[in-house]
């Protein structure tokens, strides 16, 4: 079967248009192309350059074989765009109305610029004030010029002024004052009724009687040689009392005050005066035994106090307690002598032995920090060294306890002089004893060798009285032996198996 033939449009004419043929089918041949014209001009500023298939070329060509175009001259670009010839008018002129008048104010199309360079078409790119009006000028009034101001000289002695015109300037100021002040003195009265600037208060003439032995001339005397002492170190620190006791700097505490500073390596030692003078002290020697210590400064000038004797003490007797509680240095309390030969054992610093001692009890307020401090009689000497206080609440309550007098400056010689001290001792172990006929210290076992071994005393033994001094339990028998030296040959009365025997003891060192 033969295929069809495919027909082409037809023309406008009405002539089938041109075609190839190519054996199988007809191809009709493209529409010619209509190209008018090209203006030559336009063809070298709009067209590809001569020789060019693709892009521009950097190398412009010429025309007409080689002439290149120039830019218009100076003249002309003044001609398109110049002011015109024989005139100043500018080129950029007000705009006006159909009657020719400016629609803007004149001062924007003045012969100069408005004021700023925002207004004015020739200047320059800069930054420069914000546009704001020009202010219009204003006629300038005539202002008289201020004529020579008078000094005070001039005004008083240059006859520049009439005396009568001075004068009355005078009494205007005075009256202006005294009227002032007399408006400041009502409003002031009226201000507030309950108080009156004039009041004056009575005083007593005379100054205040202090006779000698009363508490403030004491305190004055005595306080100068109690001093304080810090100890501080990388794990302890607080703050006790002294006395210096000679003048060389050698000062009298507790025990309990120096034994952080010794159980502390790092920890040192300083004493404080009333005067607030320094100084780094060293021990001299301890007895925690007694709780007595002796630590010397190097000080000159330092004021004594003296001991007295502390054996002619009578309960009700005044004295005063000085030291530094809870850090308060110079503090003075007074109070009475509460009790005497008061037996007093305290735990040992650190776990150490028990301090027994014969004290003194006193009502005057004694705190922590008045440890080592001096309790004073009422002629100012030391008759005591405040010690401890017996609280179940932490504070003062009314029961201070210091060691005797007489006692203290005892282990003091002993600890200035050796550095030590040894005490008076039975060599027996007790324990306190209350029965319904007697009280004492029971023997609880007797060492070999020592001191009541050779007086033939034997356990079970309750001793009731070492010389001349009763024996209620165990701290006063250790407190009443302690009163007599090393050596000595004391009776001693125990009570056995019902009966009453007095033995004849030499005590030894402990």
């Amino acid at each position: 079967m033969s295929e069809p033939q495919q027909a082409g449009p037809e023309q406008g004419n009405g002539t089938p248009r041109s075609g190839v043929d190519d054996g199988a089918h007809r191809r009709l041949a493209p529409r010619p192309l209509q190209r008018p014209a090209v203006d030559p001009g336009q063809a070298f500023v709009f067209g590809r350059p001569q020789g060019v298939d693709g892009a521009f070329s950097a190398d412009r060509p010429v025309l007409n074989g080689g002439v290149q175009l120039a830019p218009p001259p100076p003249e002309a670009l003044s001609t398109a765009f110049g002011r015109p010839r024989g005139t100043e008018e500018l080129l950029q002129r007000p705009p006006v109305d159909l009657n020719g008048e400016p629609e803007v104010e004149p001062v924007f199309w003045e012969g100069k610029p408005a004021g700023d360079s925002w207004r004015d078409p020739g200047a320059s790119a800069v930054i420069g004030p914000p546009a704001v009006t020009e202010e219009p000028e204003v006629e300038k009034k005539a202002v008289a010029e201020p004529g020579p101001q008078l000094s005070v000289p001039e005004l008083l002695f240059g006859r520049r002024v009439k005396p009568t015109a001075l004068g009355l300037l005078l009494v205007v100021a005075l009256l202006v004052g005294a009227a002032g002040g007399v408006v400041g003195w009502l409003f002031g009265r009226a201000g507030n009724p309950l108080t009156d600037s004039g009041v004056t208060l009575a005083e007593v003439q005379p100054g205040k009687e202090r006779p000698v032995g009363s508490v403030a001339d004491i305190a004055k005397r005595v306080t100068p040689s109690v001093v304080s002492i810090e100890f501080k170190g990388a794990n302890v620190a607080g703050v006790g009392s002294g006395v210096v006791i000679d003048g060389a700097g050698y000062v009298l505490t507790n025990d309990h005050v120096v034994a952080p500073a010794v159980q502390d390596t790092s920890a040192k030692l300083t004493v404080v005066f009333t005067d607030g003078k320094r100084a780094v002290a060293q021990i001299v020697g301890r007895d925690s035994k007694t709780d007595l210590a002796v630590i010397k400064v190097q000080v000159d000038g330092a004021t004594v106090l003296q001991f007295g004797n502390s054996d002619d003490l009578a309960v009700g007797d005044t004295v005063l307690a000085i030291g530094s509680p809870l850090s308060l240095s110079n503090t003075v309390t007074e109070g009475i002598v509460s009790a005497l030969h008061r037996p007093v054992t305290a735990a040992g610093e650190n776990g150490g032995p028990q301090v027994t001692y014969d004290a003194i009890q006193t009502d005057a307020a004694i705190n922590p920090g008045n440890s080592g401090g001096a309790l004073v009689d009422s002629s100012g000497a030391l008759v005591g060294i405040n010690s401890s206080i017996r609280t179940e609440t932490g504070g003062s309550v009314g029961l201070g306890f210091a060691i005797t007098g007489n006692y203290a400056r005892k282990i003091a010689q002993a600890l200035i002089r050796d550095g030590q001290v040894k005490h008076a001792d039975m060599n027996i172990n007790v324990s306190s004893v209350a029965a319904e006929t007697a009280e004492g210290a029971r023997v609880q076992n007797v060492p070999d060798g020592g001191a009541a071994d050779a007086a033939g005393i034997e356990e079970g033994d309750v001793i009731t009285r070492v010389g001349d001094r009763l024996v209620r339990n165990a701290a006063e028998l250790t407190v009443a032996v302690r009163d007599h030296e090393i050596g000595e040959t004391v009776p001693v009365v125990l009570a056995r198996q019902g009966r009453e025997l007095t033995v004849q003891v030499t005590l030894r060192s402990d």
